[in-house]
């Protein structure tokens, strides 16, 4: 059977965590490993996660990127699934994602969309929809392959093992996701499925500084990544293999 360990990196977000892991307890196909890496609560974040039997794990690097990739180097299952402390994920999450990496060998990283339920409802849906067009579609077309989504992601712990130690975790001014998804290569087979589909905080659209924060940093990672490979030269290589 596959093994799944999730990871959630969080800082000071015990409110949405306590969500998160009653969802995760509730999950028709349970995770085998929660990995909750602390990246310097100080509001009992950690200490609800090892209530809920997490493994609990400290990176001293103050970061989304170094405290998911200590995440993953922690992980021991087959397959690591990664999401944040304000994911909600549907009851069959882990299903789904443990059905379709089980039933395609080839697969190696998967990913999904999300709505934001935090939001006005009038606002909440059309919302979606602009983020999933600008990250899936924009910054897909960016790298020439699906992007990950550090919300709803999951991937095979050999493609960690060959991406991760060239990763840029001691950085600030990247997204870890799609610098991640930048340096897997054209022979990374990752699949996007519309109905792998979390409820997520809509915090970007809370105000401009946030929504500017996000596209400053995706456009730090494109251009990181462009600098050793760009979007012509990957968009060559990913028609040359197929």
């Amino acid at each position: 059977m596959t093994r799944l360990s999730v990871v959630v990196p969080v800082l000071d977000d015990a409110e949405h965590l306590a969500v998160l892991l009653r969802l995760l307890a509730a999950q028709t196909r349970p995770a085998d490993q929660l990995v909750v890496v602390d990246n310097g609560c100080t509001d009992g974040s950690a200490d609800l996660a090892r209530a809920a039997g997490a493994v609990v794990v400290r990176e001293e690097i103050r970061g989304i990127p170094a405290a998911a990739a200590r995440g993953y180097d922690t992980a021991d299952g087959d397959i690591v699934v990664r999401c944040d402390a304000d994911t909600r994920p549907p009851a069959d999450w882990l299903e789904r994602i443990a059905r379709r990496f089980e039933r395609e060998a080839r697969l190696d990283a998967l990913t999904g969309p999300g709505t934001f339920y935090d939001l006005p409802r009038w606002w909440g849906a059309p919302a979606a929809v602009l983020y999933a067009l600008g990250y899936f579609v924009g910054a897909g077309s960016g790298i020439a392959a699906w992007p990950l989504w550090g919300s709803n992601m999951a991937f095979r712990r050999g493609l960690w093992e060959r991406v991760g130690p060239h990763i840029a975790r001691d950085r600030n001014d990247v997204h870890d996701d799609l610098d991640f998804s930048c340096r897997m290569g054209p022979e990374t087979a990752v699949r996007f499925d519309p109905r792998l589909r979390v409820g997520v905080a809509g915090r970007m659209f809370h105000n401009r500084a946030a929504a500017a924060r996000r596209l400053t940093l995706a456009v730090g990672t494109l251009r990181l990544n462009w600098a050793a490979s760009g979007p012509g030269d990957r968009w060559v290589e990913r028609v040359r293999r197929t």
